[in-house]
């Protein structure tokens, strides 16, 4: 029999990865998934199917949808500030590293592990950046820089994976050294309590820069004419070939949702934030953000790379059996991991212009962590997308600054933070025994 490679949540929402009688890998799609994917010929058949796979357990990005309109509604009613355009897109980039952090956890995640050592691998990887800049080390220009910061992260993460999955040692354990160990670096070049700045307007503007009005409407126009397009023809390709497609309706439907999101953003972000001076445009790192997340579920939901991880975190011997070298894939998993912190760390030392010991690389991945798993990530492998984590990371970077306007203490931002991730991962339990038939 012909092998068949695990599919892409990209496909169907929700796969069963498994082994036939002749042992090899097969994925075959849940009854909730067909009801949507394969029976929808209308809106309304759409919607119908949408509604059986939420009683089915299949929750997709709801909660995490909901819970960011209940937690703007809170916020709002108790200060008239927090949905206003300054604050706004200051919680916007506020949340850009907690993002990214995120989708460099859902990379191991999804098989079934965990990289605590991901915050203080990118602050590595900030300092590396800081370090190339300076004229100490020859000064070299901003992309030389970040290139030696990403690339060394990469190798940390190649390390760390190549330990996890030769010597067959936990993660949990190999990262938290990591975590440790980086640390100590981190202190041993810059000293306790060091500080390193950055001196390059284009590294610091990462973070801090921003596009003009009319530059942030052509790219806004262009991003959604892509999608608009990729879109529309990859779904009219499908239904020519007789292959499961959403209705014509839906497709509309989404590229309309996109437009309109890209207009409400825009016009938020053009919107004069300043006191003394105008302050408007869209933040430079909204659009890294949007660049890894483009990339990364690609990456993700339309290689060979991709499904392998989804069918590993969702039966690993099964993948075993079926061919897949699980350790150069999990390797390459917890590098591309390392890599995505190491964006995180530049983005994070943008922000403040310098790199230093203060970092608190623990708490970085832990909201890291939370805001995969809360996005919907499950910490059981096998489900999860990079959308995921930058929902997840919207909802921590919402409850920090809502919380923050209220004046309230560091303590009850990780009461109320960890009451939200432990309703997240009773979610994802109770949705994943509905899946699982006679639980």
């Amino acid at each position: 029999m012909a092998r068949t490679e695990p599919r892409p949540p990209g496909d169907l929402e929700d796969t069963q990865v498994g082994v036939d009688d002749t042992g090899e890998l097969a994925a075959a799609p849940t009854v909730a998934g067909a009801v949507e994917e394969l029976t929808a010929n209308s809106l309304g058949e759409y919607f119908r199917g949408a509604l059986e796979r939420l009683r089915g357990g299949q929750t997709g990005v709801l909660p995490v949808v909901l819970g960011l309109v209940i937690i703007s509604v809170i916020f709002q009613s108790l200060n008239s500030n927090f949905l206003t355009a300054g604050n706004i897109v200051n919680l916007l980039v506020q949340g850009a590293v907690y993002m990214l952090l995120a989708m460099a956890e859902v990379y191991v995640l999804l098989l079934g592990e965990i990289d605590l050592s991901a915050g203080f691998v990118g602050g590595v990887g900030g300092i590396v950046v800081a370090e190339a800049l300076t004229d100490a080390h020859g000064a070299y220009p901003w992309w030389v820089a970040c290139i030696a910061g990403l690339g060394f992260c990469a190798l940390i993460g190649l390390f760390q994976g190549t330990i996890i999955t030769r010597l067959g040692l936990p993660s949990f354990v190999v990262t938290l050294a990591g975590l440790l160990g980086f640390q100590g670096v981190m202190l041993l070049i810059l000293g306790n309590g060091g500080t390193l700045p950055i001196n390059d307007n284009v590294v610091n503007d990462f973070a801090n820069g921003l596009l003009t009005p009319t530059a942030g409407w052509i790219v806004m126009i262009g991003l959604v004419a892509l999608y608009g397009v990729v879109t529309w023809f990859r779904d009219a390709r499908r239904r020519a070939r007789g292959l499961a497609a959403p209705p014509i309706g839906l497709t509309v439907l989404k590229i309309v949702g996109v437009a309109a999101f890209g207009v409400a953003l825009i016009l938020i972000c053009n919107t004069d934030r300043g006191a003394l001076v105008p302050i408007k445009g869209v933040p430079w790192v909204l659009l890294i953000v949007l660049g890894v997340c483009v990339a990364w579920t690609f990456l993700l939901g339309r290689t060979k790379f991709g499904r392998y991880v989804y069918a590993i975190g969702g039966n690993a011997e099964a993948a075993r059996r079926a061919g897949i070298q699980l350790a150069r894939i999990r390797t390459i998993a917890f590098m591309l991991a390392s890599f995505t912190a190491g964006i995180a760390g530049v983005i994070y030392a943008s922000r403040l212009r310098s790199v230093s010991t203060n970092l608190d690389g623990g708490q970085l991945v832990l909201y890291a962590v939370a805001a995969a798993v809360i996005g919907g990530t499950s910490l059981f492998g096998g489900r999860g997308k990079m959308i995921h984590a930058v929902l997840g990371g919207l909802v921590i970077a919402a409850i920090d600054n809502g919380m923050g306007l209220q004046g309230f203490s560091a303590a009850s931002k990780y009461l109320v933070t960890g009451v939200v991730l432990i309703a997240a991962v009773t979610i994802d339990a109770i949705a994943r025994r509905g899946r699982t038939p006679g639980s």
